[in-house]
């Protein structure tokens, strides 16, 4: 093997660095690769030498001081005397890019929340852990920026309890505050840790300093409590005033952070490289191997059952590609193994397509770099170089019939109409395109066939910014882009039943099909309900499929606006057919059409999409930012402060924040800033809904 990696999954980890945008995660990273001796110089994300971090590979990302992709690396390190490999994905802040964060943490067996000492739970933060939960992800807290003015852990820690409800039990308290912050003191082993050296490398571990040990005993107590509920020795013990030990606590704490009861909070500055050693111990000691996690395949030669998989070598492979990398030399799939052993030259099957192929080159990433393998056991996270294949798709070795359940993908809410400005530009814009939808399942691309455009939907301005600016800089190739456009739909507000008969005669057989039926609205989280009540026989069986086809045709455009209608229950009751002139063509047409008309009838609405947004401010300018969002039809959620700071929560439509980020650098002085994501969708106002009829005439009458 090119590289050595660790067999034994007990000691493998697969974590992912996650936060609100700005909260230091890449800055984490990057002390992680330099303390793992990854790299042999800590290069800053906004760094002066041009180098930025390792990290950040993309020349957009170290320009913008942002990460847009998530990257993938390994590392090792040394616990009393025992080696762990980790695996480790650097994700995105930024709400535009939530998928990256979303397929990490769909194959990442725990996690790290980074959260910023002074602005403590913001936005993302939330969004990241709702993500965290929806795929069961263990996890340890590191407050950061404690060197930071206004830096308060123990304020941080309360948040996390309050707005997220984890059990955060602090593991550490400060040596020091703000720019007077100097290390921490580790509650089990009550010794404090200093940070030394030029890059606080040299770590000197004394006991707690005098003045802290009534505040360490303090915190202490509360850490010993917390785990007493977990564990009856230590309930007794902690009753009966004696001492736990660290060895004691240990399993403890590991085995109530696996099972998501428990989040330890740990805290430092990465950026003034103090506290990372001890974090990484930390995820060696708590967070949890392959072993102890359990992932489920569905077994398609048995109605799609949920299959237990075993994190061994010894049972047939089962793997996911959960991202892809469409480089000059081709597909770069990164594929994490839940069960099995893939080596280099080994045949693979493609759930999906059921194609085979064959394992040419087996890497491990370090960010961009490739390290060359030979072969990889469950439980890694790996590359397959020269492999076709979509984001989602299960391989296996050609003995398990199994795939694996799809990661959450997000609608788009906003989309653009974009063209080459050059001719000769065409054939690389198209394909930028094929590559860019391929590798990012946010990032949409359609033809209006009407006007001939080039549409592309994304999460956001900054989302499609971005792939505007990829497309010059990776295909040579100047776009010009209309203006945004919102992802409106449309939906009903009251039942209404429909009768018709679709008959045509042409000379042959005709064309027959009577349909009864209704639409109703659903609230039951589905874009589409399909109902058959059809019972005698009136409509043969083969033909309910065909209704089932017609009703959906009909959802593709409303007829309000022609945007897609939604959240719609469409049922069939009763009609006839003819041995002769009925066909799947003819109950298709009668099904559209009866929808359409009861559509009308049924008080349709348009939907507009909702943002959540979050503005952080000086208290001064408060007046000002609850002024302009209330301009923007906001509706205010709540706000709070902290220090001379204020955060202020609203609801907004999207069609109503385009150009807010220069309205609110302007009105604030370029003091304040907001973040964004999709809250959900809502009826628009009738005036506003009048006006978009009229704006959106000439594409209805199209339609």
């Amino acid at each position: 093997m090119a590289e050595s990696h660790i067999t034994d999954l007990n000691m493998l980890r697969n974590i992912g660095i996650s936060a609100h945008i700005d909260s230091g995660k890449t800055t984490l990273t990057e002390r992680i690769l330099f303390y793992t001796g990854k790299i042999h110089r800590i290069e800053e994300v906004r760094g002066k030498s041009g180098v930025g971090a390792k990290m950040d590979s993309m020349e957009l990302e170290r320009e913008k001081g942002i990460t847009i992709q998530s990257a993938a690396t390994y590392v090792h390190w040394q616990l009393e005397n025992q080696d762990y490999a980790v695996n480790i994905i650097d994700t995105p802040g930024h709400v535009d890019f939530t998928i990256e964060v979303e397929r990490a943490l769909r194959v990442l067996d725990g996690a790290i929340l980074v959260l910023c000492g002074v602005a403590g739970v913001q936005s993302q933060s939330i969004t990241v852990d709702r993500q965290m939960r929806r795929y069961n992800v263990p996890r340890l807290a590191f407050i950061n920026k404690l060197d930071r003015a206004g830096a308060n852990p123990f304020r941080v820690t309360g948040l996390l309890r309050e707005k997220l409800s984890h059990n955060a039990i602090m593991m550490q308290i400060p040596i020091g505050e703000e720019d007077r912050f100097k290390g921490t003191v580790d509650l089990l082993t009550r010794q404090a840790w200093y940070y030394e050296g030029d890059n606080g490398e040299e770590i000197r571990i004394v006991d707690c300093p005098a003045d802290l040990k009534e505040d360490m005993e303090k915190y202490r107590n509360i850490l010993i409590e917390g785990l007493s509920d977990f564990n009856d020795d230590i309930a007794e013990k902690f009753l009966n005033g004696e001492d736990v030990s660290a060895e004691e606590a240990y399993p403890v704490v590991r085995k109530a952070t696996i099972e998501r009861r428990m989040t330890p909070v740990f805290m430092g500055s990465a950026y003034k490289n103090k506290g990372v050693q001890a974090l990484l111990d930390a995820v060696m000691r708590f967070l949890p191997s392959p072993y102890d996690r359990t992932y489920e395949a569905l077994d398609q030669r048995n109605n799609e059952e949920k299959l237990q998989l075993i994190s061994k070598p010894g049972h047939p492979l089962v793997m996911l590609a959960f991202k892809l990398e469409d480089g000059r030399y081709g597909q770069l799939t990164y594929c994490r193994l839940y069960q099995g052993k893939l080596e280099k030259g080994d045949t693979i099957y493609n759930q999906s397509t059921k194609q085979k192929a064959k394992v040419g080159r087996l890497v491990r990433m370090h960010s961009s770099e490739m390290h060359e393998i030979d072969e990889s056991e469950a439980g890694d996270i790996v590359a397959l170089f020269g492999i076709e294949c979509s984001t989602g798709d299960t391989f296996t070795d050609g003995d398990a019939d199994l795939t694996m359940t799809s990661m959450f993908v997000p609608d788009v809410v906003i989309t653009l109409a974009v063209e080459p400005i050059k001719k000769e530009g065409l054939n690389n814009f198209s394909k930028a395109l094929n590559r860019f939808s391929k590798e990012d399942p946010t990032f949409r691309v359609t033809r209006d066939e009407e006007s001939g455009q080039t549409i592309i939907g994304g999460m956001g301005e900054l989302h499609l910014e971005v792939y505007l600016e990829r497309i010059k800089r990776e295909y040579g190739v100047e776009v010009q882009a209309g203006a945004p456009q919102v992802a409106y739909r449309e939906t009903i507000t009251k039942k209404s039943d429909f009768e018709y008969t679709h008959k045509k005669q042409t000379g042959g057989s005709g064309q027959f099909a009577r349909v009864l039926g209704f639409v109703e609205p659903s609230d039951a989280g589905e874009n589409y309900q399909f109902i058959n009540n059809v019972i005698g026989g009136s409509i043969p069986k083969e033909y309910h499929a065909s209704c089932d086809k017609g009703f959906q045709d009909a959802m593709e455009r409303g007829t309000l606006i022609g945007f897609p209608i939604v959240n719609i229950r469409a049922g069939v009751t009763d009609g006839m057919a003819h041995a002769v002139d009925s066909s799947d063509m003819a109950f298709r047409i009668a099904a559209r059409t009866g929808f359409r008309q009861a559509y009308e009838r049924s008080a349709p609405v348009v939907l507009e999409p909702i943002m959540k947004v979050v503005v952080e401010s000086p208290e001064e300018f408060a007046g000002t930012v609850l002024g302009g969002l209330n301009k923007r039809r906001g509706m205010i959620q709540g706000n709070s402060t902290s220090g001379n700071q204020v955060q202020i929560e609203a609801e907004v439509p999207l069609s109503e924040m385009f150009g807010y980020s220069n309205d609110l650098r302007s009105s604030t002085q370029g003091k304040a800033e907001f973040s964004m994501e999709f809250a959900k969708y809502q009826a628009v106002p009738r005036v506003v809904q009048e006006e978009l009829i009229k704006k959106y005439a000439d594409r209805r009458a199209r339609d």
